[in-house]
């Protein structure tokens, strides 16, 4: 896969921030600072490679997922 662009808004202050996503390194978890808030924003990728599809999931730093 090659890269995608998708928009999010920053769960810290709402911002729309244009993102990059590189699928080419599978299933991935890192941070990217708001370019407005400068808070970090937890980002989670999974690549479904049978439905040629990229999920994404956003969420702020502090955030507990059960």
């Amino acid at each position: 896969m090659k890269l995608k662009y998708t928009d999010i808004q920053c769960p810290h202050c709402g911002h729309r921030v244009h993102l990059e996503i590189d699928a080419s390194n599978g299933d991935q978890d890192y941070y990217e600072d708001c370019p407005n808030c400068c808070n970090p924003i937890h980002l989670r990728t999974h690549v479904d490679e049978l439905h040629r599809q990229i999920q994404l999931n956003v969420d702020s730093d502090d955030e507990q997922i059960y």
